[in-house]
Parts: structure tokens; C-alpha cells; sequence
């Protein structure tokens, strides 16, 4: 996944979940309200109010741990979620009270674009969650509460506002996004008609692709580049990765959309240094294919780029379905010479069996690994944990959303090989990358 840095005060911090607490969402919309110009009219605001159904539920049956690790992974969900859609705004994403969250931005928006980001949003928070006790996955029923900000409003009047449409909501079985006004805008699109747009995007070569560049945490030497995707939609407007694959997969079009990037990316890296690795992700519908390290390897050859400047990366997500089909699949691919990293670790509720039981190369850290390594002892301990385990198996690690020198310099010392972040770099146009890598 991409990094992008959040313009947010990190002066505290919600203890289990890494995000921001109550403190620090008072504090920081307090500060961008006063650092917003007069001159141009109130300070956009936008905020959800997001809660979990059925998390009472899963403590009662599974335990508080599993309930604890669930609340982990929709953390992890809103935040990348928040990078992916509302990147190239301020954005703070918060833990309010045991399970319920607070996503505010600040930036202006219409009414129809906010309940389209909290219509995707749903949908990603809905989507299972492993049990790290094992057996059946969990799942989560989202409510999402939605408004604009008045030019009176402060963050404990939004507060207000929002709770009472979340128990709204709660009287109204069925309804999982509303208002604090009461009134549903209208959709830009309806769902049937951007899985249209889609699949006509992607004939039409609208998918954009981006490339994140990697360095040696060595000598600071580019090694290669992640692929990302975006669309930019003309009426909904930008649409990240996460959901564009959330559209793709209620139209079962992830494989065509997941080849047609695959593809885009091959062709453009084809014209690198021969010293440069390409990161491609994949998705569980991919693995889902029994033939599909085959299929990929035939792709690559038809593009002319070698699969041994590949490396695939994949999310927990993807092993929740038959993790005994996804090390075959994983272990062809291996063999016809791609490299295979483990995306986003450290995020979420982590099953260590994955290292031990897949051909992984490679583990890529996610970037709240680094979030609070350089202030909090507890941190370090964590981060130094998972540096020796990595060691003990072998495997490399490349570190995710190096904002700061001092980030840098202490992963470094703690002995990663690479890393990935705003520091040196942000996603950048194919041509944008090229130049870098001939220089």
C-alpha cells in the first residue's frame, strides 16, 4: 500500500488502536478551525461517526481478545481507507469510545461525494475479519453517521449532532447511513451505474497508474517501485484503490481490473534500469484462481517483463479463505522466480503462523509500526520484536510511511533493508518515475 502523511497533532493517542483519541480530535480541529483564513469563509468540515454492531457480540463469543483485534483491524481499515480516498486533504481518523470511530477532514466536498466515501467505507468495514483464534472469520455491522460542519459548530457539538443520528439509526433497522440533518443526499452514482463506468474506464485506459518508490536504507539508492491504481471519476471525483476493488468486485470484474493493472504497470516498468524491482499487489480473487501463478507468468511474458523483477504482495485478506490453496498458489509463483512480500504488516490483528507456513520473502511494515517508535520505549520494544523474529526467518523488511529523517535513521539502525515514504518521495506518474530512475 502507499503511505501518505497525516496532517494531525500526535500528541496522544488511542492506546489499542493507534489512532487518535478524543484529545487529540479536539485539539486538532480546534487547530485547523484557527489556522483556516477568515477571508474565505468557514472551515470546511466534514466528519463520520462510525459504529460497530455486533461487537458486544463477538466479546461475549469469541472473547475479548478476538473482540480487541477486530476493533485493531477496522482501525487499520479507516486509516487506509482515509490515505487511499482523502489523501491530498488533512484528515484525522479517532477512536471515540469502545467501538465507535470519528473520521474528519477538512476539505470542501459535496454532500453527494461524502455519503459516496461512507457508502465505500461501509462496505470495507463490513468485509470479514480474521479470528485470531481461528475458525470462522468475524464480521461487523457499520453504522456511519454524516455531516457538514456549521460555521458554530465545534468538534463537541459534531459530537452531539452525530450520536443522535447513530441512535437514530439504531431505531430504524436497516439504515446505515444518515445524516445529522436527517435527510439522505442522492447518490452521484448508484452502484450499477459506477460498475459500469468502470468497465468502461478500463477499456478506455482511464485507470491511472502511479509507482511509490522504494530506497536502500543502505545508501539511500532507488531499488524499485509499488504500483498503485486511481480514477479519477468525472461526476463521484478521485476514487482510491481499496474502493475502486470494491466496485470491481460487486461486478465480478476484480480478475479483469486486477490483470488490466497488472499489465499497465509491466509495460511501463519494461523501460526502467534492469537493477529495478516491480511491486504488484494482489487480491484474494487472484489466489482464488488455481491456475493463476500460470496465467501471470504467461502475462509477463506476453509483456516481456521478467517475473524475477517481481514481487507480488499480498494482504492478510487475502489468506482468509483457504490458506492451504494460497500457499500453493503462492509457492508456483515462487517457482517460476517472482518474490512474494507479506503488505501492511503489523496492522491489524497479525497471525504469525503466516510467516511459517508461506513462501514469503519479504515483510512489508505498515506505517503505524513507525508512528510512535521514536517517543515511546514500548514502541522500540515492538518494532525490535518483530526485527529479530524477521532475522531468525530470513526474511527482508521494507518499512512503510518514513515521513521524518529521524524515522529513517532509526529503522536503519535497527538493521531493515528498505523503505518507502513521503521523506523521499510521494506516487508519482510513470514518466515522473522514469526521470528518477535515470538519473
Amino acid at each position: 500500500m502507499a503511505t501518505v502523511p497525516m496532517d494531525t497533532i500526535r500528541d496522544t493517542q488511542d492506546a489499542l488502536t493507534g489512532l487518535g483519541d478524543l484529545a487529540q480530535l479536539r485539539a486538532t480541529v480546534t487547530s485547523w478551525c484557527a489556522e483556516w483564513p477568515e477571508s474565505t469563509g468557514p472551515c470546511p468540515l466534514h466528519a463520520m461517526l462510525i459504529t460497530l454492531g455486533r461487537i458486544d457480540t463477538v466479546n461475549v463469543a469469541f472473547g475479548e481478545t478476538a473482540g480487541d483485534g477486530a476493533l485493531v483491524e477496522v482501525a487499520h481499515r479507516i486509516r487506509h481507507f482515509a490515505n487511499d480516498e482523502l489523501e491530498s486533504h488533512p484528515w484525522l481518523a479517532a477512536r471515540v469510545s469502545g467501538g465507535t470511530f470519528m473520521l474528519v477532514s477538512r476539505a470542501e466536498s459535496s454532500s453527494e461525494r461524502w455519503q459516496w466515501l461512507a457508502e465505500a467505507l461501509a462496505d470495507a468495514l463490513a468485509s470479514p475479519i480474521a479470528n485470531p483464534s481461528g475458525g470462522s472469520s468475524l464480521r461487523l455491522s457499520p453504522r456511519i453517521a454524516l455531516m457538514s460542519a456549521g460555521e458554530n459548530d465545534d468538534i463537541d457539538t459534531m459530537l452531539d449532532r452525530l450520536s443522535e443520528t447513530t441512535a437514530r439509526m439504531r431505531a430504524s433497522p436497516g439504515r446505515r447511513i444518515d445524516w445529522s440533518s436527517g435527510a439522505v443526499a442522492n447518490a452521484a452514482r448508484t452502484n450499477i451505474q459506477l460498475e459500469g463506468d468502470l468497465l468502461a474506464a478500463i477499456d478506455r485506459q482511464e485507470i491511472e497508474i502511479l509507482f511509490q518508490p522504494q530506497y536502500s536504507l543502505v545508501d539511500d539508492r532507488l531499488i524499485g517501485a509499488e504500483a498503485l491504481a486511481r480514477w479519477h471519476h468525472p461526476i463521484v471525483g478521485r476514487i482510491g484503490a481499496g474502493t475502486l476493488f470494491q466496485i470491481a468486485e460487486r461486478a465480478d470484474h476484480i480478475a479483469h481490473l486486477s490483470r488490466h493493472i497488472a499489465v499497465r504497470a509491466m509495460e511501463e516498468a519494461k523501460s526502467w534500469p534492469d537493477h529495478l524491482r516491480l511491486s504488484i499487489n494482489i487480491t484474494p480473487s487472484d489466489l482464488a484462481v488455481d491456475n493463476f501463478a500460470i496465467e501471470f507468468a504467461r502475462i509477463a511474458d506476453k509483456v516481456g517483463f521478467p517475473l524475477s523483477r517481481i514481487t507480488l504482495e499480498i494482504t492478510e485478506q487475502v489468506l482468509l479463505s483457504d490458506l492451504d490453496r494460497v500457499s500453493r498458489v503462492l509457492q508456483q509463483l515462487k517457482v517460476l522466480d517472482a518474490r512474494i512480500a507479506l503488505d501492511d504488516f503489523g496492522a491489524g490483528f497479525c497471525n504469525f503462523r503466516y510467516l511459517k507456513v508461506l513462501p514469503i520473502d519479504c515483510i512489508k511494515l505498515d506505517r503505524s509500526m513507525v508512528d510512535g517508535v521514536l517517543e515511546d520505549e514500548r514502541d522500540r520494544a515492538v518494532f525490535r520484536a518483530i526485527m529479530g523474529m524477521a532475522k531468525a526467518l530470513d526474511l527482508r523488511v521494507l518499512v512503510e510511511g518514513i515521513e521524518t529523517e529521524q524515522q529513517r535513521d532509526f529503522v536503519a539502525a535497527e538493521d531493515c533493508e528498505y523503505y518507502q515514504g513521503f521523506l523521499r518521495a510521494q506516487p508519482m506518474a510513470p514518466h515522473a518515475f522514469l526521470n528518477r530512475a535515470m538519473r
